[in-house]
């Protein structure tokens, strides 16, 4: 073949080479992988024995990367200059006019020195590195951000589902046990603690994941880490568990390497602190991707905690209310009925001890037919305390009693069907079924000036269904302000029922009480 041919054959195959190499470069996704490939490209092109890439720091003036390939005697850590002399061939890579390394070549193989086709070559090289380089790097940004809005959307969505959570169910230890969960998952741990404070300690409150705590477990708040994080309302990461001021073996987390600290903080006071354990990643340590997602999180969290605590109290305030206006109520009813009427009774005997013996007759009748009636009302207190009848017979016929008996002496009319097909249910349920009945006929006596009254019972799939309706002048201030529907309220949330209070269009009220018909409580009503 002729010279000429020979050049031009081989200038061909050198644009075929840098072709492949472009198309093979920019197929390279991730930094490490285009790096490593543009040395071993470098290195097959030229014949070099050496190939060195130094990339730059930020400043342009230190290194930020130190990458080799075909050292294999020679430490990489001893070669701390560029190489110089003979033989050495080295260009930039800029990236958008800006230094970002260099690459550089030594010991061509069967030659002394690098030709211009291998500079032509490794110029090329070095182009197509820059757009491989921002090309890699712009997808690790994208990636990095994809990332950062992924777990950004789980703790917005976290969050989301904790103030949900709060809107629909204020009971602390549900929302401390969903709190627990969603933590977890947001940093992928292992186990999640909770602890709250208690005077000058904390309280384990809660725990996801794998750890056995005990229910009872505290730990000091003004000697640990955790109580520290809390004190001072400062997020810690741990890496060595030794270092903490409590082991934490001594409250049943006795595997764990790492652990993630964030303190819940409402309205600048620490009501405790979420405790991460091990991430479950390559590593089991947190990041601080893991740290700002954990405090965004924490900070929705104990604002639903502080919610919960906040109506845990009030419903405690008010479960004590209503029960002292009732124990007040019978008091009334003791003192205005009972008591005036042993009273005037003692009158009575004391007459007929001093009276003539015609007149002491007469007023000894007077004084039985005084004590039938206190004895009368005595039963019917006695009654309202705790009806026979709902321990005997049940439910239903201690309902009909109840409601013949305020119908007659209030003067009401009746309606409605009580069918619970004669069956028992739960202590627990009937009492508090009979005690809202109760309350809402009181309520209808006291505050409606209702003519009749209607009253349904009955079974409804796995329900106990009580309705009692009035019509008189609906549920106004005096009747809404009341603590009776607070105490009915609370009664049956106590079997985890519902109690709904509607006034109706054109005047009355309705009161609709749902309960389990077959749940037993631990607890009295």
């Amino acid at each position: 073949m002729p010279a000429y041919e020979a050049a031009d054959r081989h200038g061909v195959d050198r644009l075929e080479q840098l072709l492949t190499l472009g198309r093979a470069l920019t197929s390279q996704l991730e930094l490490p992988s285009v790096l490593d490939r543009i040395l071993k490209m470098a290195r097959e092109l030229t014949g070099a024995r050496y190939a060195e890439l130094r990339v730059l720091d930020g400043d342009g003036h230190g290194l930020s990367q130190f990458l080799t390939a075909g050292v294999t005697d020679e430490p990489r850590e001893a070669i701390d200059a560029p190489p110089s002399g003979e033989g050495v061939l080295g260009v930039p890579i800029t990236i958008r006019g800006q230094a970002w390394g260099h690459l550089y070549l030594t010991e061509k193989a069967d030659a002394e020195d690098f030709n211009d086709d291998d500079l032509h070559t490794i110029v090329v090289l070095a182009e197509w590195a820059a757009v491989a380089i921002e090309h890699a790097r712009l997808l690790g940004e994208a990636a990095t951000r994809r990332q950062e809005l992924e777990r950004a959307l789980g703790t917005s969505r976290a969050a989301m589902e904790i103030a949900t959570a709060v809107g629909s169910d204020t009971d602390l230890p549900r929302i401390l046990r969903l709190i627990g969960e969603r933590a977890r998952a947001l940093v992928e741990a292992d186990a999640l603690l909770i602890w709250l404070r208690a005077g000058d300690r904390l309280q384990i409150a809660a725990v996801a994941g794998n750890a056995d705590v005990p229910d009872d477990a505290t730990i000091p708040l003004g000697t640990s880490t955790a109580g520290e994080a809390a004190r001072r309302a400062r997020s810690a990461r741990v890496e060595d568990l030794h270092r903490m001021q409590v082991d934490p073996s001594e409250y049943g987390v006795s595997q764990a390497r790492t652990t993630l600290i964030v303190p819940l903080v409402h309205r600048g006071r620490g009501l405790g602190v979420l405790m991460a354990f091990d991430h479950l990643g390559a590593t089991a340590s947190f990041d601080a991707e893991d740290q700002r997602a954990l405090e965004a999180f924490a900070a929705s969290a104990a604002t639903a905690v502080a919610t919960a605590r906040s109506v845990e109290a009030q419903r405690l305030h008010d479960t004590m209310a209503a029960a002292e206006s009732e124990r007040r109520r019978w008091a009334r009813e003791l003192h205005d009925e009972t008591l005036q009427g042993l009273a005037s009774l003692k009158l009575a005997l004391v007459g007929a001890l001093t009276a003539e013996p015609d007149l002491a007759r007469p007023l000894l009748e007077s004084a039985v037919a005084q004590l039938e009636d206190d004895i009368a009302g005595l039963r019917l207190v006695i009654a309202d305390l705790r009806p026979a009848a709902l321990d005997e017979l049940g439910l239903e016929p201690a309902l009909r009693t109840l409601i013949t008996r305020v119908a007659k002496s209030a003067g009401l009319k009746v309606r409605g069907t009580i069918d619970l097909k004669a069956t028992r249910h739960a202590p627990d349920i009937e009492t508090i079924a009979y005690r809202i009945a109760q309350e809402a006929l009181t309520n209808v006596v006291k505050h409606a000036s209702a003519r009749t009254i209607t009253v349904d019972a009955g079974l409804e799939a796995a329900s106990l269904v009580l309705t009692v309706t009035d019509d008189g002048r609906g549920l106004g201030s005096e009747q809404g302000a009341g603590y009776g529907i607070t105490g009915m309220r609370e009664r049956a949330a106590l079997a985890s029922g519902s109690l709904e209070v509607d006034a109706l269009p054109g005047g009355g009220t309705r009161v609709t009480l749902e309960l389990p018909s077959g749940k037993d409580l631990p607890a009295e009503a």
